[in-house]
């Protein structure tokens, strides 16, 4: 009965290694002294593309990036959702397609909301 269970605490212990690993490989590297400890003024200026800054590094963005961003994340998961549900059409049937239509509608209802309240639009 636990054979089964064998592959996944082999997994289990890889991801400790592999995470464990990740902590204590730059540890060991510093006291090596192969990763510097204390680095220059040059490594610690601010760098955008390779260029210095101008004007202030801080700055806020948009709220309504954030609009966008829910609205092509709630696509994606109708889509994802989707695609399964499209590749096993014929054994679902009546049932199937009903919470599909729920799915979409309700997809389609946050759509509508945002439009309404002009998240959407640029200004």
């Amino acid at each position: 009965m636990l054979a089964g269970y064998g592959l996944i605490g082999l997994f289990f212990i890889a991801v400790l290694i592999f995470s464990l690993a990740l902590v204590v490989i730059p540890v060991v590297l510093r006291y090596l002294g192969i990763v510097p400890a204390r680095p220059g003024g040059v490594k610690q200026s601010v760098f955008e593309c390779g260029m210095e800054t101008i004007g202030r590094t801080w700055v806020q963005f948009n709220f309504r990036y954030y609009y966008y961003a829910l609205v092509f994340l709630a696509l994606d998961v109708l889509f994802i959702f989707l695609y399964p549900w499209a590749m096993k059409l014929r054994e679902l049937g009546a049932y199937g397609l009903t919470a599909a239509f729920i799915l979409v509608l309700i997809v389609i209802i946050g759509y509508v909301y945002a439009w309404k309240k002009k998240a959407l639009e640029w200004k």
